[in-house]
């Protein structure tokens, strides 16, 4: 009998040994050294580098991704391929190539959506190849703000809108070595199938909204777990304008472009067609304006405004025109009635066809003014034979002008006079329009610099009055192709992104990797605001701005030590990047960007009511942003419950068996003692 017990003891530790056993050995390969809990947590729990999808909100409701509740989220992860029926909620990983019909999946299923605990996406260039076209926005972006009433027609023929709907689980976009790392995990599974282990991925992406259950922006703003979305634009004039002397104002040609774009990912909107080469397309050309010798005398006030906030209700363009009517500090020396005409410069850097670099001329309405800039476009072409370059008209066909900043002007008043320039005719040409994939690698930088070439000497020639193609200061207007493509790269790129020496030269940058989504406007709005709650982007174009706009008094400069000029007409430029800036002549000013629904007062937002009189503000969402602490993803192996649960079994038989055991071992040894 002893020896029965015995064998089953034996029998029944060999089975809790070899359960646990190829848990140790699947760990073995992997610890070399451990000398610290953090080490051992590094080890187990893997940190996942990627972009968040955040939590929007508006008047009516909620777009976007969050954790469904107040926890983490834990999931085991499978790859949407292997998917068939789920039994409990999983991570799922998506490639971009998936994510349209997945995404149109979720909001359709309602029993598939349920089983979505979280979403991974990997992505990279390579998918840029194999999709034919991938944009979150909607067909006609930003319809309600349309001054025309088509707005039924396909802007953007590869649409989806999945941006615009709410998902009620975390997104998450993976970066190159967030990949390599949930790859890894995965493909240790292979090897260690009969551990009764899952790997799982832990979202940590918990909105404030969420927890407060504020659904919509008035709600939010009242209990204050959300900002509006915003930011500040930057506006300068060539050459400074004397605001002091009201007298003898000149026509204002005002040349517009947009900073901000959007993308289904918080953090990876670099939106390198849309806006940012028109972004970097009027840079150039500011650049080689300033080089031009007797710029003070034209005959038109030059005025650059580049917008942020446009991708959200046109925020940039609409609080100017605002402030405009209110004639506050942040426009002084500006009047609606002072401008005469406005050319905004679009999506110009896939204009590269077949040698030639193609741009179209979007028009507000026919008149003289409108005439002129399309004629000035037409010499400022001819003048560039040798580059290649062709404006064309738009066709008469389209509804109106496409979906840009002009929409707002055009609301405003609709006698304005104006163009846009866009690398498009009939629809968007970027299939990838308001995607993380819209990136530096669908671009062509030879069309950026044309564009910039075209635009500076349509400038001259609208500011000069002069026509004569022969004229040569219009002939010694030449932009610096080396330096879009260094800007290009400082503002589209992470390597080197805003740490290259053209930004570092300006600003000291907060990030490395450029974001272009506006973000949210932190404080109270002002035309000088606190540095510290305006992005990068804004103020190295501030700083750039200044300096190629400025003049300098007699050919002498002075020091700034704290940002501040003792003379009103002078600003501080290179304050950041320096420990003493230089005072110079330039009116360059911030303009703070949000909805003109929105007031600011003792520390906290309010909605005002509707105005009648402001048709922009009747059809004004108000967007603002979840506030959030850390946006985090894991991935780690955990066991299976069923395992667990029969160690635990299989551990309280043996403790069973073992104390039966020791009593039937101690009456056997009592008995022998006896008889012995």
């Amino acid at each position: 009998m002893a020896m029965g017990l015995i064998r089953l003891l034996f029998i029944a530790f060999t089975l809790v040994l070899l359960s646990i056993l190829p848990l140790h050995l699947s760990l073995a390969d992997e610890i070399t050294s451990i000398e610290s809990v953090p080490d051992l947590q590094k080890l187990m729990y893997v940190a996942v580098d990627g972009f968040p999808c955040v939590r929007l909100l508006n008047l009516s409701g909620e777009i976007g991704c969050s954790n469904p509740g107040i926890n983490k989220v834990v999931a085991p992860i499978i790859k949407l391929k292997d998917v068939k029926d789920l039994v409990q909620p999983h991570t799922i990983l998506v490639t971009a190539d998936e994510m349209e019909d997945f995404f149109t999946r979720v909001s359709t299923d309602l029993s598939f959506a349920s089983k979505i605990g979280g979403v991974l996406v990997e992505s990279g260039s390579n998918f840029q190849q194999k999709l034919k076209g991938f944009s979150p926005d909607k067909r006609f972006p930003q319809a309600q703000f349309s001054p025309y009433e088509n707005v039924e027609y396909k802007w953007n023929s590869a649409a989806s809108s999945i941006m615009w709907r709410n998902y009620n689980f975390p997104v998450y976009l993976l970066s190159e070595s967030g990949i390599s790392a949930v790859h890894e995990i995965l493909s240790k599974k292979k090897m260690k199938h009969g551990t009764y282990t899952s790997d799982v991925a832990e979202f940590n992406m918990v909105m404030e909204t969420t927890k407060a259950g504020t659904h919509n922006s008035e709600a939010c703003l009242q209990e204050g777990t959300c900002l509006p979305l915003g930011g500040y634009s930057v506006w300068s004039s060539l050459p400074p304008i004397s605001v002091s002397s009201s007298n003898n104002r000149k026509p204002v040609v005002l040349t517009v472009a947009s900073m901000d774009t959007a993308s289904f990912f918080r953090d990876k909107s670099f939106g390198a067609d849309s806006p940012i080469s028109g972004l970097v397309a009027l840079l150039g050309a500011v650049d080689a304006l300033s080089r031009v010798d007797g710029i003070s005398n034209l005959k038109k006030q030059l005025v650059f405004l580049v917008l942020t906030g446009e991708t959200w209700g046109y925020l940039g363009s609409r609080r100017f025109l605002h402030e405009l009517d209110l004639h506050s500090d942040a426009v002084a020396g500006l009047s609606n009635t002072s401008i005469e005409t406005v050319l905004e410069i679009g999506s110009v850097g896939k204009g590269l066809s077949g040698g030639i670099n193609t741009f179209f001329a979007h028009k507000t309405r026919v008149s003289s003014v409108t005439n002129m800039t399309l004629d000035a476009l037409k010499i400022a072409q001819d003048s560039l034979a040798s580059k290649n370059i062709k404006i064309l008209s738009a066709d008469t066909a389209n509804p109106g002008i496409p979906p840009s900043s002009l929409m707002a002007f055009m609301r405003k008043n609709p006698q304005t006079s104006a163009v846009v320039l866009e690398d498009f005719d009939t629809n968007f040409v970027n299939k990838f329009y308001h995607s993380h994939l819209d990136d530096l690698s669908n671009i062509n930088s030879s069309s950026v610099v044309a564009a910039a070439s075209v635009v500076a000497r349509t400038l001259y020639i609208l500011a000069s009055d002069n026509k004569d193609t022969s004229n040569s200061a219009l002939g010694s207007i030449h932009v610096n192709a080396s330096f879009v493509e260094e800007l290009l790269t400082c503002l589209l790129a992470c390597e080197p992104g805003l740490s290259c020496n053209l930004v570092k030269d300006y600003i000291s940058p907060t990030n490395t990797c450029p974001g272009n989504y506006a973000g949210v406007i932190l404080g109270e709005p002002s035309s000088k605001p606190y540095l510290g709650y305006v992005g990068d982007v804004s103020r190295f174009l501030w700083n750039f701005l200044a300096d190629k706009t400025s003049v300098q008094k007699g050919n002498t400069t002075s020091v700034c030590s704290k940002g501040v000029c003792s003379k009103t007409d002078e600003v501080c430029i290179k304050a950041e990047s320096n420990k003493e800036g230089t005072c110079v002549v330039s009116t360059t000013r911030y303009v703070p960007a949000y909805s003109t629904r929105l007031k600011y007062n003792d520390g906290a937002w309010t909605i005002l009511p509707q105005n009648s009189s402001d048709s922009m503000g009747m059809v004004d969402p108000v967007w603002t942003e979840s506030n959030w602490d850390t946006l985090r993803v894991h991935v780690y192996t955990v066991q299976h419950s069923a395992y667990d649960n029969a160690v635990l079994v299989a551990g309280i038989t043996v403790t069973t068996l073992a104390y039966i055991g020791i009593l039937a071992a101690k009456s056997i040894i009592t008995k022998a003692l006896k008889q012995d």
